[in-house]
């Protein structure tokens, strides 16, 4: 694991929905799917990695939230995502449930 990983790594955090909405406001939250790292999401945004970010983009393993999820998590009291502010950006994942 390189440097820049384990220091972002080292910052992931647990929040819930409630929270995060503040951030969906400003159009700041970037949903990373659970097949990919956050970490290594977070590490290919600081470093303005293009080719990455766009695969993920068209592939649809980042995106911005759609307004079905929206909906189901504000309907969802204490929804938790996984978390890591890569600024401007908050990416946050579904906590599986096999983790944790």
């Amino acid at each position: 694991m390189s440097v820049e990983k384990e220091e972002l790594a080292a910052k992931i955090d647990t929040a819930d929905w409630q929270a995060l909405r503040a951030h969906l406001e400003r159009g700041g939250v970037v949903i990373v799917d659970p097949l990919l790292d956050l970490a290594e999401v977070g590490v290919a945004l600081a470093k303005d990695d293009v080719k990455s970010v766009e695969r993920w983009l068209s592939s649809g393993l980042i995106a911005k939230p759609s307004a079905q999820q929206i909906q189901s998590w504000d309907a969802e009291k204490g929804k938790n995502f996984l978390c890591l502010i890569v600024s401007p950006y908050v990416l946050a994942q579904e906590e599986s449930p096999t983790k944790g």
